[in-house]
């Protein structure tokens, strides 16, 4: 097991370019699923959730090869479809097997979802969308077992606007019989791309984008190629990084309407932003941090995923600010963490009330999820004295060798094996 050790105080600069997007790459993924033949995924990150999509792709049958970035899945023969406990367990992203299964085979076998320790995310929205297109879903020991001679079109409306859920049910309604119709759809950067290549694989979808879509069924779907997004949340975190140091830096990043909710927020907390083609620059290095409060919601809304880096970047603002979760009401397991490296944030109801302190102070801090450990990284990097950052194991789930982008940037952060957890 590594952690990372962080001698804070260090200004960043420099140029880096960001990851491909690990939440797009975990729904592409799956989507092979649909049809009979080799795909590629072109800019697909190096990160551990995305080795756990192929591990459970391969127990199905699928074939893989990965190199510099570019993934190609065999789809041609599939083998099972049952997605065991100990692959599914891993990671929450898994379910998303479930629609593709049922609507190319007409059954499937899927272990209910591990993924982070926080939050109550329930499937009852994927499971009711499957209902809804005429399958038989029982849970039995733990899975979800899911039948149909042929899935049906239907009228599906969620309560919750959900990624999740509304790229099962696109991806299911590909093959169905006749249309379908998904109401409050999510309308994320990663749905609009999955819908993008599933219209190149020959389904035929309107509305992607908007929170109406329409499925018009296809009896086959076929191989297609793709170039995923660059993940706007690995841009958010680098961008908080180069804010929360005072530092200038460059990010190679072409979709910056992507993240246009954290390029407002970081400009009113005081930095500068300039765009170019596919470049942002963000200029901190004469700034003073403004309280800033954040409420995180549905896209394009200020993203839940960058709501613990905006935290620990307000916890040395001047003043106080509230950073509300209008989506998870409990994400706060970085709070106690934070406030160990001398933080003072409470937390009330589902807001973290920050009072900015004149400066954190290096202290051994555990990680609990993946977007908190981002966040006592950028914690780390500003505080004096060293940091130690443990169960990094969170963060290498999304974020493809953070710890390499930042030395690269000027930051003094060593990963270390260690036997603490």
């Amino acid at each position: 097991m590594d952690k990372f050790v962080i001698n804070g105080g260090k200004k960043l600069k420099g140029r880096v370019a960001v990851s491909g997007a690990k939440n797009s790459a975990l729904v592409l993924m799956p989507a092979t699923l649909l049809n009979t033949g080799k795909n590629t995924i072109f800019n697909t990150p190096e990160v551990s959730d995305i080795f756990t999509m192929i591990t459970l792709l391969e127990q199905l049958g699928v074939k893989s090869k990965f190199h510099n970035h570019e993934l190609e899945l065999d789809t041609s023969s599939i083998t099972s479809q049952i997605a065991p406990y100990e692959h599914v367990k891993k990671m929450r992203a898994s379910v998303y097997v479930l629609g593709p299964l049922l609507a190319r085979f007409g059954f499937a076998k899927v272990s209910l979802p591990g993924g982070c320790a926080w939050g109550p995310r329930p499937i009852n929205l994927h499971l009711e969308a499957m209902k809804k297109m005429g399958a038989a879903i029982e849970l039995e020991e733990g899975y979800i077992i899911a039948k149909a001679e042929r899935l049906n079109g239907a009228r599906i409306h969620f309560d919750i606007s959900s990624v999740g859920a509304t790229g099962n049910a696109m991806m299911a309604a590909s093959l169905a019989k006749g249309t379908t119709i998904i109401t409050n759809a999510a309308v994320e950067p990663e749905i609009t791309l999955l819908a993008e290549n599933l219209m190149k694989m020959g389904a035929k979808i309107s509305g992607s984008g908007t929170t109406s879509i329409e499925i018009e069924g296809v009896d086959s779907l076929s191989a297609s190629s793709v170039h995923n997004n660059s993940d706007r949340i690995e841009a958010g975190t680098l961008l908080t990084a180069a804010a929360i140091t005072k530092s200038k830096i460059q990010l190679e990043y072409r979709e910056h309407g992507n993240i246009e909710s954290e390029l407002f927020k970081l400009e009113e907390s005081g930095v500068k932003i300039l765009l170019k083609d596919n470049i942002i620059e963000i200029d901190a290095i004469n700034s003073r941090i403004k309280n800033i409060d954040v409420t995180a919601s549905i896209y394009p809304g200020f993203p839940t995923d960058m709501q613990a880096q905006w935290t620990a970047y307000m916890s040395i603002a001047d003043g106080t600010s509230t950073i509300t979760d209008s989506i998870y009401h409990d994400r706060f397991s970085h709070i106690p963490e934070l406030n160990r490296l001398g933080a003072n944030i409470e937390v009330i109801n589902n807001s973290a009330v920050v009072k900015g302190v004149k400066e954190l102070k290096g202290a051994k801090v555990m990680s609990t999820d993946l977007r908190a450990s981002a966040s006592l990284v950028l914690a780390g990097l500003a505080a004096s004295g060293t940091t130690e950052v443990l169960r990094i194991y969170h963060i290498d789930r999304g974020y493809q060798r953070i710890d390499e982008k930042l030395v690269s940037l000027g930051a003094d952060i060593q990963r270390v094996a260690t036997s603490e957890y």
